[in-house]
């Protein structure tokens, strides 16, 4: 849901980068989660096994690194015409990515590969860039706009605990209950580019 918190590598090494993440993705559907190893994926790939250890470690580190590019938003927010409107099908998208299979394995994959939580941030960082980008956007239309890291707390921690913790309590209008339940909002000027505007 953003641009990426970490520069993107170049050149050879984004083609390495490219190669071993496809391989990921196709093993994975051809041969289940459970089959994938290094060696497996290195020769799907095209390189040596040695060329992933030292680039990602470990298989772990690997699937936490393919999981946060999945993660990553492909489109900006949708335009609904309000706040309340952009951010409720904002957050009901999220909740249905997320609360699947395949969101919640990318979510743990994602932080299980990641002890120094660098993955975690980038995750966050794709919410409060999509969130930014919709409050930005409600701005120029003159409307009051929470700031960001408010709505990570109210709509994106619920959101993510349900999903991790109590998948099977996800009632339906649950995000339309979270976004009502953000604070009404902080006067901003009318233009984005104003000078002091700040989303935080």
């Amino acid at each position: 849901m953003s641009v990426r918190a970490t520069t993107r590598p170049g050149g050879r090494s984004a083609r390495v980068q490219q190669s071993v993440h496809q391989a990921v993705r196709d093993l994975e559907a051809e041969l289940g989660r459970d089959a994938l190893t290094v060696p497996l994926i290195a020769a799907r790939a095209g390189v040596t096994p040695s060329t992933v250890y030292r680039r990602w470690g470990d298989l772990r580190e690997l699937l936490s690194d393919v999981a946060v590019e999945r993660l990553r938003p492909d489109a900006p927010p949708a335009d609904h015409g309000s706040l309340r409107a952009d951010l409720e099908a904002w957050a009901a998208q999220f909740a249905d990515e997320m609360s699947s299979a395949a969101g919640r394995t990318y979510i743990r994959d994602a932080l299980l590969g990641d002890p120094e939580q660098g993955n975690a941030a980038r995750c966050s960082d794709y919410a409060a860039q999509q969130l930014k980008a919709i409050g930005v956007r409600a701005a120029g239309r003159g409307e009051a706009v929470p700031r960001v890291e408010t709505l990570l707390d109210v709509v994106v921690v619920a959101l993510v605990h349900r999903i991790l913790f109590r998948p099977s309590d996800l009632p339906e209008g649950y995000t339309d209950h979270l976004v009502a339940a953000a604070p009404g909002g902080i006067p901003l000027p009318r233009h984005p580019k104003a000078k002091g505007l700040r989303f935080e």
